[in-house]
């Protein structure tokens, strides 16, 4: 197993043309102004991530009450990790580059609804912490959106640039070739 872990992981990224190198930072560039303009604001990928997150009550629900709470977060979270690994393995740097980047809605009986964070912070007795933990979730939002750009640049860089090309970037100095 790790032997196959360490093959996926020393595998070649698949070179980025300069078009789509352009086309990725100027939609990533515009979706952060976007973001950052919007504030705490609906965006309009949080319709996605709306049905993602209820349908992981609805999954998560047959596995108990607590599960079925958390479930939401779980499958909201477990999504896009898991395209990104999957992006990872097929060694596709733009895709695995988009992965990186709620009002109470129900799907019960609307009179017994509640908002999840609320009934998780309580249940974990830091529900007086929720503007703090908001905060630092958010921060580490942007740090993840700003990194998947920078890293999106840097991989393009590291394998021979937008023109194509592949390096591996194991040894210093690295060794590059053209495909």
């Amino acid at each position: 197993m790790i032997g196959y872990l360490n093959e996926i992981v020393d595998r070649d990224w698949r070179p980025v043309s300069r078009w789509a190198l352009g086309a990725w930072l100027i939609f990533y560039g515009w979706f952060l102004i976007y973001a950052f303009t919007q504030g705490h604001g609906y965006l309009f990928i949080d319709s996605a991530n709306l049905v993602v997150h209820e349908a992981g009550h609805l999954l998560f629900g047959w596995l108990g009450p607590t599960l079925g709470l958390w479930g939401g977060t779980i499958l909201q979270w477990l999504v896009p990790l898991l395209l990104a690994a999957y992006f990872f393995v097929q060694r596709q740097t733009t895709a695995f580059a988009f992965c990186m980047f709620l009002p109470l809605v129900t799907v019960g009986d609307p009179e017994f609804a509640e908002h999840d964070w609320h009934a998780i912070f309580s249940s974990l007795g830091v529900l007086q912490y929720d503007t703090r933990i908001a905060w630092t979730v958010r921060m580490l939002g942007w740090c993840g959106m700003f990194g998947t750009v920078l890293w999106l640049m840097l991989q393009s860089l590291v394998n021979g640039g937008p023109q194509g090309g592949a390096c591996k970037f194991d040894h210093l100095p690295r060794k590059c070739y053209k495909d």
